[in-house]
């Protein structure tokens, strides 16, 4: 049996410490870093135009767009990870520790997919958002393929799940007062021929 060294406990001091002078970022996940992986072209190009869209949107609202260079807190599992795009409203909220600071009220959050992250994504990162009392909008992004998945929370604190795919789906975000068009988002994306129909991805989400 092969002994594997333990990672070192980490704290959020620490972390922070190291991040404002580090080359690469990392999330922190309750005392442990972890470096963030590269992103694809795609990742780029759907990340920058959902960004795009939302910062013209809201051009003149009181609300605040982020790009994936903002850091943003989940207080209740202590960890801290770098959204795709971030929009804060009423107000942006910032905790400064050790000369660096964090969003901490978050109001929606969209994180683009990728090979390495999507598990995290869909499972740690949602549940995490959730419980950021701010959130009320998590949009989760395929890079590969026309398809868009939104949890909204509603006022019961239950969240409601849609999902959108195709290119000619148009996403609606009440919580800031915008919409999204996948043909939009996806403009600069080449899909290839067997993923671009809505049938398809329908079997395809159900497997």
């Amino acid at each position: 049996m092969v002994a594997y060294a333990k990672a070192p406990f980490v704290t959020v001091q620490e972390y922070l410490e190291l991040e404002k002078y580090a080359v690469t970022r990392s999330e922190y996940l309750d005392g442990i870093i972890v470096a963030m992986a590269g992103a694809s072209e795609e990742h780029d190009r759907t990340s920058v135009d959902i960004l795009t869209s939302l910062n013209v949107q809201l051009r003149g609202a009181k609300c605040e767009t982020f790009s994936s260079n903002m850091r943003v807190r989940v207080q209740a599992s202590n960890r801290y990870f770098y959204p795709d795009v971030t929009v804060a409203c009423g107000g942006s909220k910032f905790e400064t520790i050790a000369g660096v600071r964090t969003l901490q009220n978050p109001t929606l959050i969209v994180e683009v997919l990728s090979d390495s992250t999507e598990k995290t994504d869909r499972g740690d990162k949602l549940l995490s958002y959730q419980s950021v009392p701010s959130v009320q909008t998590y949009v989760i992004v395929a890079q590969d393929r026309p398809l868009v998945q939104v949890y909204e929370r509603q006022s019961d604190n239950s969240w409601n799940y849609n999902l959108h795919e195709g290119l000619d789906a148009m996403i609606l975000l009440p919580a800031i007062g915008c919409k999204l068009s996948l043909a939009e988002i996806y403009a600069r994306v080449e899909f290839p021929p067997s993923e671009t129909g809505g049938d398809e991805l329908q079997e395809s989400d159900e497997q």
